[in-house]
């Protein structure tokens, strides 16, 4: 038997959805912020223009680029994006963790006894609750989630196969499919890390040629520099924001652990034990415990 995302509940889907699009609207609102300074920048160390209407042209567009960055940064402001896209997501991984375990009678859902469908839904109406006092907004109550539809049909198949089935359909369509999900993004952001140290090297020794250009030399080098330490301050502002590094030493260490426990799982663990292998397993590919481990990496 094979268990997909295509499987897990709609109020994943949406939720999944919700959180890939606030992302791209609070990524694409730093972007903007930062390459409108850049530009204002840029304008302001541009040589004088001739005037129209007795406007300075460059200036102007210096003033526009500063106030599209307040704009910006206002509208980033009421969207909420990027906690909409926070709590989205935690609300999405949340709801899929449970789903598996429920599916493959993780813990706290072991075994054949009665009543575990109401304890599931008990335990996802709670988890969901915490994140709407937060600020999350439940898809469902704006109907755009049918109701009824938290336990889909594939999940109670899966429940209801044998031991050996439900620990091999654990193993293979999600321990080792995540595993896989954070060896390559821990490449991307290898190769993003890379770039952008690069880019900023590169910045800012063009900026230091320059300054030192105005150090001994005769002519005004105010400008380039300016606008050379203003792009490599935003490539600075830009890798902190996605993290790149802090990311890299928490996906490999989470994959380093699901490596391990996945032996562990196909050779040591017995049926008993499954239930809380499954839990901890889950609680690895948690978003609080990727972004404990990114906030104490070195």
């Amino acid at each position: 038997m094979t268990f997909r995302n295509e499987d897990l509940p709609a109020l994943f889907h949406h939720t999944d959805q919700a959180a890939i699009s606030r992302q791209r609207e609070s990524t694409q609102a730093t972007r903007a912020q930062l390459l409108l300074l850049v530009a204002a920048a840029g304008a302001a160390a541009l040589p004088a223009a001739p005037t129209v209407a007795s406007l300075h042209v460059f200036g102007a567009l210096s003033v526009l680029a500063y106030a599209g960055v307040l704009a910006v940064g206002v509208r980033a402001t009421r969207r909420r994006a990027r906690p909409q896209w926070q709590l989205n997501r935690s609300a999405a991984e949340f709801i899929k963790s449970l789903a598996w375990r429920y599916a493959v009678h993780g813990a706290p859902f072991g075994g054949e006894a009665d009543g575990t469908e109401a304890v599931y839904r008990t335990r996802l109406e709670k988890g969901l609750d915490e994140l709407r006092k937060m600020g999350w907004e439940d898809p469902r109550t704006a109907g755009l989630v049918p109701e009824g539809g938290e336990i889909t049909g594939a999940m109670h198949r899966l429940r209801g196969m044998g031991y050996q089935t439900r620990r091999e359909t654990y193993v293979r369509d999600r321990l080792i499919e995540q595993r896989n999900w954070y060896r390559r993004k821990t490449e991307v952001s290898r190769r993003a890390t890379s770039l952008w140290s690069w880019t900023i090297v590169l910045l800012t020794c063009l900026g230091l040629l320059f300054a030192l250009f105005g150090a001994f030399g005769s002519g005004s080098v105010a400008g380039p520099t300016g606008l050379l330490s203003s792009a490599a301050a935003a490539a600075v502002a830009w890798n902190e924001v996605r993290r790149h590094h802090p990311l890299i030493e928490a996906h490999t260490l989470i994959e380093q652990d699901l490596a391990a426990m996945m032996v562990v799982m196909q050779t040591t663990i017995t049926e008993s034990q499954w239930p809380s292998a499954v839990y901890e397993t889950e609680r690895y590919v948690s978003p609080q415990h990727t972004d404990w481990l990114a906030r104490h990496s070195s």
